[in-house]
């Protein structure tokens, strides 16, 4: 079992002992490495993934962690080389990588093992000194496979135990009814509730019809369900478990009384289904889209307002940067000349689909909870108030993860570069843990989300990389079904009965009771609720309206619903070295992955890119991007409800590319008629950040690791806002002299800022003050309000506020968005930069493909869009600091470089320090293959 390295106080072990809790660890093993397996990267490959790869902490941890910000070994120490990359990248060499990066090479060098441990015969654990990472080595595959799940349950065994009630709609009965729980628990359960019948089906499925690899997939599953409940047993029993179990009354921390629950398949199948609705989903909005057109057609008319609807939109704009740019075409989802079937609600008639019921207590937060805790754990009163993960982690949009890769005709090697990583927000522990598998037709390294980690989902197999971005293509449709009255009366908007072929079908009722009770760590008091779904079976109903004066349900059907882990076959596939040699059967592998995602390789000769995702064959002429009519005509081609299946484009017609001279993705627009599944795709995407870069790169020649990571590095401290739509901005004003000082001042700030390349960088390591501090502050402050004073007066103020819903007007490092709220890194995904660049370029007479519909700024007019612009600058230069970044429970007010700053989101009782902004992936890889199997 596992060492844990102690480093507490005196004063802490005591409060410990006073509580009766036993100060054991699991037993220290010999240390000796396993056999090493072919690694034809030699030493070239590199990755990193903060804070550390150890994530469970016992009480003891926590209480060190609260009372002297003591970590446990390996909990935070990738933190610091992570986070310097943002002052060292400058400087950047191949032989100085490693400072910035782990070694990702197999096996572990016999002076660099840590621990071994033999949790069964035909599998051993190494973990390395330097980060503890698990490298699982087995002789038999099931063996392989029980490490994996018993590394996992080592590693993130309370992350687990979250996740897997997450999925159900059950997070609050077993972390807490703190808001922020019961939120998240609210958002997944109106995403995807599944019942227990329903998980299982799933599995009985795949080994149904995946044949040997479906077999064998659940075979490794049961497998590494085995080995997280062997860790899971032993640690109650040691007394080792995660200190969370405490705090949160599972475990008593004095008598051990209590239970962590067995683990089973159906729990990886709710865990894959948070992940999926996480990074892999796409589509949907249906109804907000249909609000915001209905707004459109009524300040213009239905001909002009669509038309100025449609530029917003911006499904196909020409000028978006594309991932595969060699000028191929892979149309889908795509605008029809003659639209059919489409179901726009009655104007004012939309309501949202109510889900929770039969509340009863559970006062707010700050409320003194009733629970009676020993008195030395009252230091950890209150510390999951905020809920154990955030409120917003389902709802708010997820546009992640990027990707840079060079072609070996480009390169110093003459070898393919690639920098790659998922973008999955911060957290402590984070989602995903690193891990080598190395058995029978398994030989891969690198990260899994955790819960989930039969196979390596992002990293290398023996002379190969892969990583993925999400890719969001619309995957969900949204229709519109008419309701019924079963005894053939009228029915009422709330009625639960629908009309499917002619029949008249009542919805199927799932719920959840969820009920929950003081804790030492939530301050709430006692509560419970009903969660309460409808589904048809057109899909889950989302909102109620009138169409055409009759009352329908608008249900969401998205096509990975019901088959959660089918994916679990292209991940086999993409760890299993006999599979995967080339950039043909990586392609063949990530096409059997069913999630939307952007998938990217590279090895010696080639490098490869292929978009993932069951893209519904949808009925001739109809919009995806609006509501449908629920009618035989406008279903999915071979649309059959109960397994939720239908046609599905085949994999020629998915935006796909091998050896193209460079590739980038950061959730941009893959290919030329590849329809965007939301709003704003255009002219400005963070995507051209890289794309600039690596062009230029790619032009030069002798492209290296150390240059294409400086590439990345660069792109991840530069305001997007600054560099692309400012110069624009800059030239309105400068239009005509400005004859005020204060404004004159402000204006060269700003030019400054842009010439040295609009970063949000320190002046120095550890300085904690951005250099052009007050041109960062005024672009803060000046964004919205310029945006404001730009589109509405011509939008109006109701279509302006649709179209905000369906866009967001900024992204900020400082605002709050994304994986983790605020603080959480990634940032300039969604924003109004590209309709300001396309608007702001027409004003000043310069050539735009694909503009909006309609001039806004100033009405088109320079000297009145100058006007506004200057105004709003004036009231950004007089907004304080404090007002700009306002502060909160990390910063103080008016304390920008905080503001910004990274700070990982608690899932358990550790945490971190913060650290610089960097709108950069969570876990990144940095490879260059020299040789070939």
């Amino acid at each position: 079992m596992r060492r844990r390295t102690k480093r507490y106080t005196g004063t802490v072990i005591t409060a410990l002992l006073a509580l009766g809790v036993a100060l054991a660890g699991p037993p220290s093993p010999a240390a000796q490495a396993a056999d090493p397996v072919t690694d034809y990267c030699q030493g070239r490959c590199a990755d990193i993934l903060p804070p550390g790869a150890n994530g469970n902490a016992t009480l003891v941890d926590i209480l060190g962690n609260k009372a002297f910000g003591t970590h446990p070994a390996h909990s935070d120490d990738q933190l610091a080389p992570y986070d310097k990359l943002v002052s060292g990248y400058p400087a950047l060499t191949d032989a100085s990588l490693t400072q910035f990066f782990n070694d990702a090479s197999f096996g572990v060098p016999e002076d660099q093992v840590a621990s071994v441990t033999r949790p069964r015969a035909d599998v051993t654990i190494t973990r390395d000194k330097k980060t503890g990472v698990p490298h699982i080595k087995g002789t038999t595959r099931e063996g392989t496979e029980f490490g994996a799940g018993y590394a996992a349950a080592q590693d993130r065994l309370w992350l687990l135990d979250v996740f897997r009630h997450v999925g159900r709609g059950e997070l609050t009965p077993f972390a807490g009814g703190a808001p922020a729980n019961q939120g998240l628990e609210q958002d997944f359960f109106r995403q995807a509730p599944y019942t227990e019948a329903d998980l299982q089906a799933q599995i009985d499925r795949i080994v149904a019809t995946e044949g040997e690899r479906g077999r064998q997939a659940m075979a490794d599953v049961q497998a590494y369900v085995d080995g997280i409940n062997a860790y899971r047993t032993q640690a109650k029993d040691g007394r080792y478990f995660p200190g969370e179990y405490v705090l949160t009354g599972h475990i008593d921390a004095i008598t051990n009384v209590g239970e962590i629950e067995p683990f089973k398949p159906t729990d990886l199948i709710a865990l894959a289904s948070v992940v999926g609705a996480l990074f892999g989903n796409g589509g949907g909005g249906e109804v907000e889209s249909a609000l915001s057109l209905l707004a459109a057609q009524q300040k213009y008319g239905v001909q002009e307002g669509t038309r100025v609807w449609e530029s917003f939109r911006e499904r196909n704009d020409p000028e978006a940067t594309l991932t595969v740019h060699d000028g191929s075409a892979f149309p889908y989802a795509g605008k029809p000349d003659h639209a059919a079937g489409t179901a726009l609600p009655d104007p004012g008639s939309v309501t949202a689909e109510p889900l929770v019921f039969d509340r009863q207590g559970g006062a707010a937060t700050g409320a003194r909870s009733t629970v009676k805790a020993p008195r030395k754990l009252e230091p950890l009163r209150g510390v999951f108030d905020d809920g154990v993960l955030p409120r917003d982690l389902l709802s708010s949009k997820h546009g992640m993860s990027n990707a840079l890769l060079v072609s070996g005709k480009h390169t110093a090697s003459g070898h393919p570069v690639a920098v790659f990583g998922p973008q999955t927000g911060y957290f402590a522990p984070q989602l995903l843990m690193l891990q080598e598998l190395q058995g029978p037709g398994i030989s891969a390294r690198g990260a899994s989300f955790a819960g989930v980690g039969m196979y390596v989902q992002l990293g290398r197999g023996q002379d190969y990389a892969w990583s993925a971005t999400s890719a969001s293509q619309d995957i969900t449709d949204t229709y519109a079904v008419e309701l019924c009255s079963p005894d053939g009366g009228t029915p009422g908007r709330d009625a639960t009965s629908y009309r499917y072929h002619g029949q008249c079908l009542p919805m199927e009722k799932i719920e959840r009771r969820n009920a929950w009770q003081p804790t030492v760590a939530d301050s709430t008091a006692a509560g419970s609720y009903r969660l309460q779904a409808y589904r048809t079976k057109y899909g889950i109903v989302t909102h109620r309206a009138t169409v055409g004066g009759k009352p329908v349900a608008y249900t969401a059907l998205r096509s990975t619903y019901r088959h959660e882990a089918d994916s679990i076959i292209g991940f086999q596939m993409l760890n299993d070295p006999g599979y995967v040699h080339d950039a043909q059967s990586f392609q063949s592998a990530a096409n059997n992955i069913d999630y939307a995602f952007n998938w990217f390789y590279a090895d010696s000769r080639q490098t490869a890119y292929f978009n993932s995702g069951m893209n519904p064959v949808r009925a001739a002429d109809v919009d995806p991007a609006l509501p449908i009519a629920a009618e035989p005509a406008y279903e999915w081609r071979d649309f059959e409800p109960a397994a939720n299946t239908a046609a599905y484009t085949p994999p020629a017609q998915h935006p796909q590319s091998v050896d193209q001279d460079y590739y980038i993705s950061w959730n941009n627009k893959q290919a030329a008629e590849y329809s965007s599944a939301g709003f704003g795709n255009g002219s400005v995407h963070r995507g051209d950040l890289l794309n600039d870069r690596v062009r230029a790169l790619v032009a030069k020649g002798g492209v290296t690791r150390a240059s294409l990571t400086r590439a990345m590095a660069e792109a991840a401290v530069t305001d997007l806002r600054g560099e692309d739509v400012l110069p624009e901005l800059l030239r309105v004003l400068r239009s005509k002299p400005i004859d005020d000082p204060q404004l004159t001042q402000a204006v060269q700030q700003l030019e400054s800022w842009q010439a040295a390349g609009a970063q949000r960088r320190e002046t120095s390591a550890d300085s904690h003050r951005y250099a052009h501090t007050d041109a960062v502050r005024i672009m803060d402050a000046w964004w919205p309000l310029l945006i404001e004073a730009e589109f509405k007066p011509g939008l109006g103020g109701e279509l302006y506020d649709r179209l905000r819903t369906n866009l967001s007007i900024d992204e900020s490092p400082s605002a709050g968005h994304g994986a983790t709220g605020s603080h959480a890194g990634s940032s300039f995904q969604y924003g109004w930069w590209s309709y300001a660049d396309k608007d702001l370029r027409a004003v000043l007479g310069d050539p735009v493909r694909g503009g909006l519909a309609k001039p806004y700024c100033g009405n088109g007019e320079l000297s009145a869009c100058r006007d506004a612009l200057l105004g709003t600058l004036r009231q950004a230069v007089d907004k304080p600091a404090t007002e700009v970044y306002p502060g909160d429970a990390n910063c103080a007010a008016g304390d920008q470089w905080c503001a910004d700053a990274i700070i990982h989101r608690p899932i358990g009782g550790i945490s971190q320090k913060t650290v610089n902004w960097q709108n950069r992936p969570t876990y990144q890889q940095v490879v260059e293959f020299p040789a070939h199997r």
